[in-house]
């Protein structure tokens, strides 16, 4: 099985196991299933170091972002929850999962800027609903959080991808460059 499809398996994976934990309020098992899969991660990759720069970037903008959003009271979360109206660790977490994906799985949206934007402002807040659906969170005003979804990765998801190309532990491992 390729590298690529591994990995955005094990993101899927994380997703379903922090969403699904949150949700039945055991966050915890969905944070441990994202800390190995992550640490699985940076074991595979060229030049950890770079890559873990990247998955700390990620972890603090998403930390940021997400907070804001439960301030705004436009996200409500059950559990996780360790500082009062901030985003749960299980979220947080989730942040380090998706920097796992930007130098394997995402790697095709370098320069594509354009396209960044409209994956993140589609897939951000569908990534949303559906832990809406399954029970892992509620919106405050669904249509003001989902709005501000799409607009906050619309500009993210390329800042990441932009970080990404700096911090690039798998630069050699896919596409042969000695890093």
């Amino acid at each position: 099985m390729s590298k690529t499809i591994i990995n955005l398996l094990l993101f899927q994976v994380g997703w379903f196991a922090c969403v699904l934990s949150g949700a039945t309020q055991r966050p915890w098992i969905g944070a441990l299933v994202a800390i190995c899969i992550v640490v699985f991660h940076l074991f595979r990759a060229h030049t950890r170091e770079a890559e873990l720069k990247l998955v700390l970037i990620a972890v603090v903008i998403g930390a940021v972002w997400d907070s804001l959003l439960v301030w705004l009271n436009w996200l409500q979360y059950s559990s996780g929850i360790l500082i009062p109206h901030t985003a749960p660790y299980w979220i947080v977490l989730m942040w380090a999962l998706f920097a796992t994906i930007l130098n394997v799985s995402l790697r095709w949206l370098r320069g594509r800027w354009l396209i960044a934007a409209l994956a993140g402002a589609i897939g951000g807040p569908l990534a949303y609903y559906g832990g809406f659906r399954l029970g892992a969170l509620e919106f405050g005003d669904q249509s003001a959080a989902l709005i501000a979804l799409a607009v906050g990765w619309a500009v993210i998801t390329p800042i990441l991808i932009i970080v990404s190309e700096k911090f690039d532990g798998y630069a050699s491992v896919l596409t042969g460059r000695v890093t």
